[in-house]
């Protein structure tokens, strides 16, 4: 990261501090670089809506993506905290890298831990080249947060499953090629719990019955995605895990979702530029309020990074991560309406000023920072009880 948040993040078992600001040097150089030839202007939410395959593969030749995958599929066998400092510094540019980022953030670290060989053989090497894209399908119309009140159903099949259901704010599916399904394979008197009876499949979105309906973004772009699976068949090798352990491979996701980088990190190139811009008018006013956000900023990347380390070693991060995601979308709001205060300009999506154009997006994508990811709302209330409070 840049700024007053540019250092090492330390030792871990596979990479020593050195190698860690090595490769941080070496991400970042090339980023400037590519901002310099004119490869992509910064954005803020890039990790969502910067949609660039040819960025990505060119990260995928370096190394930088599926860092944690295990070399014998196609990945750099590195620690979480490398993967953490090349994250850290293409979000901070504002690089384009929605293309491979769910693939890589947590369709990999799954498949690596529940999936088979055969499903390892067939996606990691494409992720790690950033060939392959994947999204998410979790959330469901009218089931908000609530994801345990899935009604997809999963029926057996000879020779598999037949899934028949919808998902919803599902990033990105118009563009990706396969997407993990949660889909309920016995009814909860079955199963005797909500959160039993559930489980995941690999579909892939050009599979017959698969329907991907476009949900446009206020600023008119597309990103999200209503998906309809009607009567589609999965065969048994698409079984992600064991059938009936979804719950408790879609929290290890969310805690992966939840806790990352991108979820204080979407609006950083805005208050890099905002830092910049007070330093230079030397107000007080406006560098204590600076201030107070970058000392947030540090304690969020702090936190962070102690549950990356902790999902490193399979610990239980759910609490964590939803107190990160928490703390950090409320955190990337308000670095929104600090520049608002300011900079003294207007929004404007459709100036030549890159500033006024960043400050734009940013407002129109910041109803969104807390909702996505599981509305924080929803996960104070998750927190609470984690901690027996209600």
């Amino acid at each position: 990261m840049r700024g007053a948040v540019a250092v090492a993040v330390g030792q871990s078992a596979a990479d020593s501090a050195d190698e860690l600001q090595h490769l941080r040097t070496e991400v970042r150089d090339f980023v400037h670089k590519a901002v310099a030839d004119g490869r992509f202007l910064p954005q803020c939410d890039s990790w969502l809506t910067g949609w660039d395959p040819g960025f990505s593969r060119e990260l995928g030749a370096r190394g930088w993506i599926g860092m944690t995958i295990p070399p014998a599929y196609g990945g750099a066998g590195r620690s979480q905290l490398a993967r953490y400092v090349v994250a850290e510094e293409l979000l901070s540019a504002g690089a384009p890298v929605a293309a491979h980022w769910i693939a890589d953030r947590q369709v990999a670290p799954s498949l690596v831990r529940y999936g088979t060989d055969a499903q390892k053989a067939r996606y990691l090497p494409a992720i790690s080249a950033g060939d392959c894209y994947f999204a998410i399908g979790m959330s469901e119309p009218e089931s908000g947060s609530d994801l345990a009140s899935v009604r997809t159903r999963a029926k057996p099949a000879p020779g598999g499953w037949v899934i028949e259901g919808s998902k919803i704010w599902t990033s990105g599916a118009h563009h990706a090629h396969a997407f993990f399904v949660l889909a309920r394979t016995a009814s909860v008197e079955e199963a005797g719990s909500r959160h039993q009876g559930l489980s995941q499949f690999l579909v892939p979105l050009d599979s017959p019955g698969v329907t991907v309906r476009p949900i446009l973004l206020m600023t008119g772009e597309h990103h999200f995605n209503e998906v309809w699976l009607d009567e589609v068949f999965v065969p048994d090798d698409m079984v992600v895990g064991q059938i009936g352990t979804g719950w408790q491979q879609v929290t290890a996701e969310l805690a992966i979702e939840r806790s990352g980088p991108e979820r204080f990190l979407s609006t950083y190139p805005l208050l890099a530029a905002l830092m910049q811009i007070v330093a230079a008018r030397g107000d007080a006013t406006g560098r204590r309020a600076v201030s107070r956000l970058m000392a947030r900023l540090w304690v969020l990347r702090h936190m962070s990074m102690a549950v990356a380390e902790g999902l490193a070693t399979q610990a239980d991060e759910d609490l964590s991560g939803n107190v990160v995601k928490d703390l950090g979308t409320r955190f990337e709001g308000d670095v929104v309406e600090e520049a608002h205060r300011q900079l003294g300009i207007e929004a404007d999506a459709a100036s030549a000023d890159g500033l006024a154009r960043m400050l734009a997006f940013s407002t129109l994508h910041a109803p969104g920072f807390t909702l996505r990811g599981g509305t924080n709302e929803i996960l104070r209330g998750l927190t609470a009880r984690s901690l027996g409070l209600r």
